[in-house]
């Protein structure tokens, strides 16, 4: 009996410990914690809040209608359209883990109204308004790109041109979503500073709080797979653009401190004949917009201008 009750303290303390992992790394609370103007702290990120804040003031200010689709899963997910114009093509916008569409494209947003583009800038799983309280880091989210791109041909028609856009996680969704069946109509996709996988990046990030990342895998595998409910192993980015038929801009700064930006070199080298990658010196993570926004805009309206044709948004 003593053997017995030593297995089931043993199996105790492991879930307890599993359920820990999955509280701090996979759990949100939903809007609890999705505020526009709560931004992460970063001494990279502190120069540029004023600017960052004036952004996002100005585009919630901006009027949308409120849209939801289903997941695979049954989740209800939101998000906001922007009317630009009829018949124009639509990007849809996927923000990063813990994030808010108004933060994470405060400045990106606005680019994509004034190249001529309908806006859908969606809430992603288990944020904001969305249901859900799993984040898994791009592997469901990634067929929820799916769901997503159903509602706009519901919407829109199918002739409409998309173009699939995300920021950190959401440029991870967008890229692992590349090798899915997606619509024909998707004609491109932008990924700024996306990570590899889900373990590159949650081991990444415990080396950084200077902890053991390979003695602790194990347990993050075994916490998203009890309370996550998925497997954090089932999509790659890197892998997902060898079979893409979609052409991608990959866009990462070279002082991302974050998602280092060997991880974009790396994908884009995965399928150089479809992702072009350009990299902005000095630029943090997710910065490279406010870095150089001059030469961020002429790379998405000369992209557009290759996929979607001269006669959609391109340059001027």
């Amino acid at each position: 009996m003593t053997a017995v009750y030593i297995a089931l303290i043993l199996v105790t303390v492991l879930l307890a410990a599993a359920y820990g992992v999955y509280r701090f790394v996979f759990y949100s609370p939903n809007r609890t914690q999705n505020t526009d103007l709560n931004l992460p702290v970063s001494e990279q990120l502190e120069p540029l809040s004023g600017t960052i804040k004036d952004m996002i003031r100005a585009l919630a200010a901006l009027p949308f209608e409120t849209v939801q689709t289903v997941s695979r899963d049954g989740l209800t997910l939101r998000g906001g359209y922007y009317h630009n114009r009829d018949g124009a093509p639509l990007a849809i916008l996927f923000h990063g883990y813990r994030g808010t569409p108004c933060r994470d494209f405060s400045g990106g947003a606005r680019a994509y109204l004034d190249m001529g583009f309908n806006l859908l800038m969606i809430r992603q799983r288990a944020h904001c308004d969305s249901q859900g309280h799993s984040i898994t880091f791009g592997v469901r989210e990634r067929e929820d790109a799916l769901c997503w791109t159903d509602w706009a041909l519901g919407r829109f028609g199918k002739a409409t041109d998309i173009v699939l856009c995300g920021i950190s996680m959401g440029a991870a969704t967008v890229l692992m979503a590349s090798e899915l069946p997606l619509p024909a109509n998707v004609k491109g996709i932008v990924a700024d500073c996306p990570y590899i996988s889900p373990k590159e990046i949650i081991m990444k990030v415990c080396r950084d709080m200077k902890l053991p990342a390979r003695p602790l895998w194990p347990l993050v595998w075994l916490a998203a797979r009890l309370f996550a409910r998925f497997d954090p192993n089932a999509a790659d980015a890197a892998r997902a653009v060898t079979r893409t038929p979609v052409p991608v801009l990959l866009i990462h700064g070279e002082d991302d401190r974050f998602v280092p930006c060997d991880m974009g070199r790396r994908i884009a080298d995965a399928n150089p004949r479809m992702v072009e990658l350009h990299t902005f010196p000095d630029a943090g993570h997710g910065l490279s917009f406010l870095i150089d926004k001059p030469r961020y805009e002429r790379l998405t309206r000369g992209f557009f201008a290759r996929v979607l044709g001269p006669d959609k948004p391109g340059p001027d």
